[in-house]
């Protein structure tokens, strides 16, 4: 599909979302704010930890390096379902559906097997995310602060991918970490469901999105972000070189065309320093 047949797929289904709000499309999702903060790697890395840098603070997520580190859209749908279930049953234990297929589902995924099949990748990527950690520290060679936030505590998953449909004897769940579950419950970002559906394909394009209308939940002025910052938070995929940093912002710029169709009401411009933000209309407003 060429990029203007998908702009005219985007303007199509961004339609429906102009014309219903989330609330009333009960499409209304939320995103864990540490998740938005620390983006997921966009394609697969080496090595079990991802390290993202902001002056003073930086940001780790960790996982065990016989698992791998979670990377792609899937576990990025998997922290929106898990944030939006959070909020809506206000539980730490989680249930994921009857059957595997009722679950992806929800995902917007069509259950499809073989080696690279979606129930393959779907397995795997919940491995990764439920297995991982993300660590905020703060140095600035005097003061030094830390916090650990563990997705999940304990996962049982007892589908079988042979029979998706089929219903099992026990109930697959997982149980929040404490901190994580409380960092949801006090600070969710809420997103439209529908929106991420939309831009399931681009990794990058998801993370705009959240990003974009998780700043304009709370912007009051007008700010300018460095396309360095925005390469620490959204692109750390790509090398800190000169070279790097073009390729990044050229693929920032393509996928933000994208996100624009879905959230026209953002205001901001692009320029040679960065990315101008204005104060805009959020995207999706929260239930009083």
């Amino acid at each position: 599909m060429g990029n203007n047949d998908k702009l005219e797929r985007l303007f199509a289904e961004a339609v429906s979302i102009e014309a219903e709000s989330a609330i009333d499309a009960g499409a209304l999702s939320y995103m864990a704010r540490s998740m938005v903060m620390a983006t997921l790697p966009h394609r697969k890395v080496d090595g079990n930890e991802f390290v993202r840098k902001n002056g003073d603070f930086t940001l780790s997520l960790m996982a065990p390096s016989h698992i791998g580190l979670p990377y792609g859209s899937i576990p990025r749908l998997l922290v929106a379902w898990v944030t939006t279930e959070t909020v809506r049953t206000k539980e730490r234990e989680l249930v994921l559906g009857e059957t595997l297929s009722e679950f992806m589902r929800a995902l917007d995924l069509v259950p499809t097997g073989g080696r690279w099949g979606t129930i393959t990748r779907l397995k795997d990527q919940m491995a990764r995310l439920f297995s991982s950690s993300v660590t905020c520290s703060y140095a600035d060679g005097r003061r030094f602060a830390l916090q650990s936030v563990k997705v999940v505590d304990k996962a049982a998953l007892w589908w079988d991918p042979k029979t998706p449909e089929q219903s099992t004897l026990w109930q697959s769940v997982i149980v929040l970490g404490e901190h994580f579950f409380n960092e949801i419950m006090e600070s969710p970002v809420a997103v439209d469901m529908r929106a991420l559906k939309i831009l399931k394909q681009s990794p990058m394009a998801l993370d705009i999105y959240t990003f974009l209308t998780y700043r304009m939940s709370y912007l009051r002025k007008s700010t300018v972000i460095p396309w360095e910052s925005l390469q620490n938070q959204l692109g750390s995929d790509y090398a800190k070189t000169p070279e790097g940093l073009r390729n990044f912002k050229k693929k920032f710029l393509r996928q933000l065309a994208m996100v624009r169709v879905v959230y026209p009401d953002v205001n901001i411009s692009p320029s040679d320093n960065g990315l101008l933000l204005k104060p805009s209309k959020t995207h999706v407003k929260m239930l009083p």
